[in-house]
């Protein structure tokens, strides 16, 4: 995750976010919510908030005015539905994290114990320092139109030189991330697949080009190197910014063994409220599991396809849209790989590959 890195090295740019949030909206009490896995960072934190009370930024009073604020670090289960922001308010609660029903449980008016509440994540929150001493206008002038401020980019998998890196929004390329900053694929090695934004991004296949018109009518067409690293433009290409983890995997990948792991997460993940998600990640889970097993029937390409498309759209959160992209979107970019798995019962050489 690429908070952690974040919280262990500034820890206070994320308590003076919230102090500056909190004091914009009248709020007098806020609660930082880690995954309890990472004990070294809720330490760092916590660290960082009671450094906040010595300093008298926290507390009763603040610097003799009525206002009042208290912060409290708060350590959780680590499951990955409490990134939905109703779920996180639900385990914040006691509760089992199951996401509500919006409408009528919007946060910002059915929050926390019923209050009205605001939930931000830890980037969009260091961030707001930066505004405050920039002035809105200036902070503007970074990155692109519609994409401003920057964007810190966790680079994982097949390239030389994975890492954190922060750029501004839309001023930096695939291509440039990849072979400039990251060094390129592994020596002897080419790119085959990237996913964008975290693993609920849709993936992308090196070799294929997107053509059409933006939002302001200029028409484009590019390859997977070209797109720009902002939010619109991966929007653009079917795909999303997301959180903005770029998982990079070049052609010794499996692609059925890597849906395979994907499809494990998301149904270990799922909270099991809605039927659709519950069930749905289960079958694509068993399905592509007994795939890489050497039991793939004929039909299973198009068995895991249908399932993913019954479940977008049926569920109370996005969880279940996240669960089931993945699966489109493999089918969709190497189904010809998944086909000859049925048959072979191994992958098929990624040369002989054709777009679909």
């Amino acid at each position: 995750c690429k908070d952690m890195p974040m919280l262990m090295a500034t820890p206070h740019t994320l308590v003076e976010g919230v102090i500056i949030s909190s004091y914009a909206v009248r709020a007098h009490h806020a609660f930082i919510y880690v995954r309890g896995e990472v004990l070294h960072v809720i330490r760092r934190l916590q660290q960082a908030v009671a450094d906040a009370y010595q300093a008298g930024y926290l507390g009763k009073g603040i610097f003799g005015t009525e206002y009042d604020l208290d912060i409290v670090v708060h350590a959780g289960a680590g499951a990955y539905i409490c990134g939905e922001e109703t779920g996180l308010i639900e385990s914040l609660e006691g509760k089992r994290a199951n996401p509500r029903i919006k409408p009528p449980y919007f946060p910002a008016v059915l929050g926390l114990y019923q209050c009205p509440t605001i939930v931000n994540n830890v980037e969009t929150l260091c961030h707001v320092k930066h505004i405050i001493d920039m002035g809105g206008d200036e902070y503007a002038k970074i990155g692109t139109p519609g994409n401003t401020g920057t964007r810190i980019f966790c680079v994982s998998g097949h390239v030389k030189k994975p890492g954190y890196y922060e750029f501004e929004c839309g001023k930096i390329t695939m291509g440039q991330l990849l072979n400039e900053v990251c060094g390129g694929p592994r020596d002897g090695r080419t790119f085959k697949a990237v996913i964008p934004g975290g693993s609920s991004a849709k993936i992308l296949k090196f070799g294929e080009r997107f053509k059409g018109k933006s939002r302001a009518g200029v028409e484009y067409d590019w390859g997977v190197e070209d797109v720009p690293m902002d939010f619109d433009s991966l929007a653009m290409i079917g795909t999303m910014g997301g959180s903005g983890g770029v998982i990079v995997m070049d052609h010794s990948v499996n692609m059925v063994e890597a849906l395979a792991n994907i499809n494990a997460f998301y149904s270990h993940e799922s909270c099991g409220q809605c039927t659709p998600c519950r069930e749905g990640s289960l079958w694509m889970k068993k399905i592509s599991s007994r795939m890489v097993h050497g039991a793939a029937r004929k039909e299973d390409a198009a068995l895991l396809k249908g399932v993913a498309d019954q479940i977008p759209g049926r569920t109370i959160c996005a969880f279940g849209e996240a669960c089931s992209w993945p699966t489109q979107s493999f089918l969709s970019k190497f189904k010809d790989e998944f086909e000859s798995y049925a048959e072979t019962k191994k992958s098929k050489p990624a040369d002989s590959l054709e777009l679909v």
